[in-house]
């Protein structure tokens, strides 16, 4: 997802890669006891007041060491591996031509067809290895020709069209003003590191990653067919020009301020600002006509524009070239993806080994057309009674929400009026879209994968930029179905939760209603409390960023906001990286209200019918226990680095142990007294 359309969208947890393996270790967590939690996950060694995490989670953390082809390995993982392995039953059963059928199978339908095709082509390695770099040689040939700077844009739009987005990223958003209305939106971009810092850091380990980047650059255009002599001048280009556009990209706390992103201006104004790239040349070519549009970071598009004017030409469609073999290498050959992975993830991630070529497939079909797969899985693995039970919940999350914006000391009457009319809006979606997206005119040929990717992608540019201008649809998901996943949209003023999550270790059908609040119930609140996190509190209740808090309620409201900020900021990743409070503050203050939320609702729940003890735990008990067991995990030190740096959301320890140091609730339910680690001294609370 494009980061700035990543940062307006609020969600539970993290990984754009995920992990897998254990699907024995998931069904036997399905199969656990009526408690709701694993038992066997406890160690009962740790006192739960001096770290609750390892209290819940020690167990199960020293018998589920990490899988070699992962960067971490946890709960989330467990279900998201179960989700991989329906999926890959379905793609291998739809990669079955007509022909190899059974008398008693159907034909093929035409979804089937499409996934079956783009699964058997990724899978099929030989045929991969035998074209080599073949099918992006044309293009290749193409940049090279290009023959002045004037003609990047038209070749800039031309990849975009492949599913490459080289230097920016044009983007279909909505209007934060008018959240009714959706525009063109012009966002930073251009890095293949996760992150501006990785090219301007001077600590050893950045220098590392840095040299051993260009030393990855050089072999994956030798494994093109480049010269070595050739292939090292072209990846040190590259580091250069990718080190400009980096001193000029804004970083990942600033890009939260929706108020700083919102810069709209009109396309004289941004060729005035960038006049080095031919912007009416780029946006006629990708079918966008206006006038006018959004542009996220003014500072990066001008100091692009330097960049673009500084550089030879010969650099610039080096540059290019790069982002397409980049972008191409899981397409290509064995080689090729070999050396993608020795980068991407062995060295920034620290993962041992390279996974399975299917899940490489499975992942890409989900990506491309994941709606058409996506119903194949809803179809197979979700009930009607997990929606229902889910929107039970959230409406009775719902609920403890407007009386804990009643009861607010700190709050105005004022506010709390505008506040309880935005929660009173919030849609809720559950487990798929009412409407399937059409993929007719995606052509989908066995055999050619470079080409389905680049035909799927242009199908989702076109479909995407085909909405400026358009009403907002707000039936459209950001998430496919098998996801393991939530997330809030502010304009939208909707909570997401697709059908991958609604699953244990998160919702137990016929399970113990005080674990299902603690876990899924903890979910509800947490994308719930996103509308009122830092930046979801800027957006009224229609989507529109407007300031509907007195000056006193704002005042208040940030001072509850440092307070989590500090006390984040003083968490340690890995080795001498802590996170950074100022990026995870969203996600924390929607950890530490969701719970509460949550709890809040049980309470309402035992106060109707009572709940008896179970496995040696009360009720309450077993909540906070079900809710620190969704996040056992263990991580590898480079990926524990890597999103401290980059993620938005904290690490699964302190995404417990941090916000049960600040509830007064779980510390009697476990009966923890002043001076114990699980009791924090200076408590932090917003909601």
């Amino acid at each position: 997802m494009d980061p700035l359309a990543a940062a307006m969208i609020l969600h539970m947890t993290f990984s754009p890669r995920l992990p897998a393996l254990s699907f024995i270790a998931i069904a036997a967590f399905a199969q656990s006891s009526p408690t709701g939690i694993d038992l066997g996950a406890i160690d009962r060694t740790i006192n739960p007041c001096n770290d609750f995490y390892r209290y819940a989670c020690g167990t199960w953390m020293k018998n589920n060491p990490i899988p070699g082809d992962q960067s971490r390995w946890g709960r989330f993982d467990e279900l998201a591996e179960r989700n991989r392995q329906t999926l890959r039953a379905i793609l291998e059963k739809a990669a079955l031509e007509n022909t190899r059928r059974s008398p008693v199978e159907h034909q093929r339908s035409p979804v089937e067809q499409k996934i079956g095709d783009e699964y058997a082509s990724c899978m099929d390695t030989k045929d991969l290895d035998a074209k080599g770099v073949a099918p992006i040689q044309p293009e290749m040939d193409r940049i090279a020709a290009l023959p002045d700077k004037k003609s990047l844009a038209a070749e800039v739009a031309r990849l975009n069209g492949q599913g490459v987005r080289p230097l920016f990223r044009l983007i279909s958003a909505q209007d934060s003003k008018d959240a009714t209305k959706t525009i063109a939106q012009i966002t930073q971009g251009g890095l293949t590191l996760p992150d501006r810092d990785y090219y301007l850091k001077a600590d050893a380990r950045s220098v590392e990653i840095r040299d051993k980047f260009v030393a990855h650059i050089r072999k994956m255009f030798e494994l093109a067919g480049h010269t070595s002599a050739n292939a090292s001048a072209e990846a040190k280009a590259i580091l250069a020009f990718e080190t400009e556009l980096a001193k000029v990209s804004a970083d990942r706390v600033s890009m939260r301020d929706p108020r700083k992103r919102y810069n709209p201006t009109t396309v004289a104004a941004l060729e005035a600002l960038a006049p080095a790239f031919d912007w009416k040349e780029f946006l006629r070519d990708d079918g966008v006509t206006v006038d006018a549009l959004n542009v996220s970071v003014p500072g990066f598009i001008n100091g692009l524009n330097q960049a673009i004017a500084s550089t030879d030409l010969s650099d610039l469609k080096t540059y290019l070239a790069w982002a397409l073999l980049n972008n191409s290498a899981p397409l290509l050959t064995t080689a090729l993806a070999a050396e993608d992975f020795d980068f991407s993830q062995k060295t920034l991630l620290g993962v041992r080994e390279q996974a399975p070529r299917w899940k490489t497939c499975v992942q890409l079909v989900d990506r491309q057309l994941g709606e058409a797969l996506g119903q194949k899985y809803v179809e197979q693995a979700f009930g009607k009674s997990g929606k229902d039970r889910t929107l039970r919940m959230v409406a009775e999350i719902e609920a403890a929400m407007a009386k804990d914006i009643q009861s607010l000391t700190w709050m105005s009457d004022a506010t709390k009026q505008q506040a309880l009319a935005k929660l009173n809006a919030v849609a809720n979606k559950i487990g798929y879209p009412e409407t399937w997206r059409d993929y007719s005119a995606v052509k989908i040929v066995r055999g050619d994968l470079v080409g389905n990717s680049e035909r799927a992608s242009a199908f989702d540019l076109r479909r995407d930029l085909n909405r400026i201008g358009k009403p907002v649809d707000k039936a459209e998901w950001s998430m496919t179905p098998p996801t393991v996943n939530a997330y809030y949209s502010p304009q939208m003023n909707n909570i997401n939760f697709p059908a991958g999550i609604l699953q244990p270790p998160f919702y137990f059908s016929d399970g113990d209603e005080a674990a299902n609040y603690g876990a899924i119930g903890a979910v509800v609140g947490h994308e719930l409390t996103h509308g009122f996190d830092d930046q979801g509190r800027q957006f009224d209740g229609a989507g529109n960023l407007r300031e509907w808090w007195t000056p006193d309620d704002a005042k208040s409201f940030k001072e509850r906001a440092d307070c989590l900020v500090n006390e984040y900021g003083g968490f340690v990743a890995s080795g001498d990286v802590k996170l950074n409070g100022q990026l995870t503050l969203g996600e924390n203050g929607a950890d530490n209200g969701g719970l509460r939320l949550a709890y809040m609702a049980l309470m309402d729940s035992l106060a109707k019918h009572t709940l008896s003890d179970m496995g040696g735990y009360t009720p309450e008990q077993r909540f906070f226990l079900a809710y620190g067991q969704v996040w056992c995990q263990n991580i590898r030190p480079e990926a524990a680095r890597q999103r401290a740096l980059t993620d938005p959301h904290s690490l699964g320890e302190y995404r417990v142990n941090g916000v049960l140091q600040n509830m007064p609730e779980f510390q009697k339910a476990f009966g923890c007294k002043t001076g114990q680690a699980m009791v924090s001294p200076n408590s932090c609370r917003i909601w």
